[in-house]
């Protein structure tokens, strides 16, 4: 068994849906991980993990939308706001979605459905570099 690690570092340029896929795919075939298990970590409050369709971007979009009617900004009860209106909510549609994901590794790739993709949930309106935690436990 080998123990692999990086930390990937990912611009966004405000609220929305990042896929990282391809680069989480590079990095496996960077390392050469055949069989294992992939563990991805985003040590942020703001931001999230999420797998979901990659294919029809209208899907995307949908998402982006259910979050921002499920959680909306301007709501007059919410008082963390030191760093602007999408403070609270941001932390707020953190909590209801993933910082973490664990996904086999057959066959050099993520084992995935025909349609998942991996991405980055944004739910900052300003652009940041994420930082996501990738290990790999690789069995040869």
């Amino acid at each position: 068994m080998n123990w692999h690690k990086t930390i990937l570092e990912i611009s966004t340029r405000g609220k929305g849906l990042y896929d990282i896929t391809g680069t989480l795919r590079a990095q496996l075939q960077n390392w050469n991980v055949s069989e294992g298990m992939c563990f991805l970590f985003l040590p942020h409050t703001s931001a999230s993990l999420v797998i979901s369709e990659n294919w029809d971007p209208t899907a995307r979009a949908d998402l982006e939308t259910f979050m921002e009617r499920l959680v909306p900004e301007g709501d007059d009860w919410y008082t963390h706001d030191l760093e602007g209106a999408d403070d609270a909510t941001s932390h707020i549609r953190a909590m209801l979605t993933d910082t973490s994901l664990t996904v086999p590794v057959d066959a050099g790739n993520l084992s995935l459905g025909k349609w998942q993709g991996i991405y980055i949930f944004e739910h900052r309106s300003r652009p940041h570099r994420r930082k996501v935690l990738m290990r790999v436990l690789s069995v040869e």
